[in-house]
């Protein structure tokens, strides 16, 4: 079974790079402009993994995951964050906000394969 990954970004040019590379590994990609719309697309779709920018309009990336972290039927999802934040205590920050891990912005395409394989095939060994 396709293992579905949920983007939340609202750039359109980093959506479009992120959402193809995911394509072209074979995943199926479910796509949030914002906090708010991430957390209903977490809640209704529940995907195996969540890409969360940290910087998003109505809802940031913060608040969005410490929401999700803290739903019961959501917390087992991991989040990585996808931010430009990457001053020291960032990464630290979003881990506080619930995020399993950070990949700091401009994304390195090598680094995000490797986490998505480690992440998810934890959660195969969960399943």
């Amino acid at each position: 079974m396709t293992k579905r990954i949920l983007v939340v970004e609202d750039n359109p040019d980093n959506r479009i790079l992120i959402t193809d590379v995911l394509a072209s590994l074979k995943y199926t990609v479910l796509v949030a402009i914002d906090g708010e719309q991430g957390i209903a697309l977490a809640e209704s779709e529940i995907p195996d993994l969540i890409l969360m920018d940290l910087s998003l309009p109505k809802m940031d990336g913060w608040a969005a995951a410490t929401q999700i972290k803290q739903n019961p039927a959501l917390a087992h999802i991991p989040i990585i964050a996808l931010t430009a934040h990457a001053m020291v205590g960032d990464r630290e920050k979003a881990l506080q906000a619930g995020c399993n891990d950070y990949i700091s912005k401009p994304i390195d395409l090598r680094e995000l394969s490797s986490k998505l394989t480690h992440f998810l095939s934890d959660s195969e060994a969960e399943s």
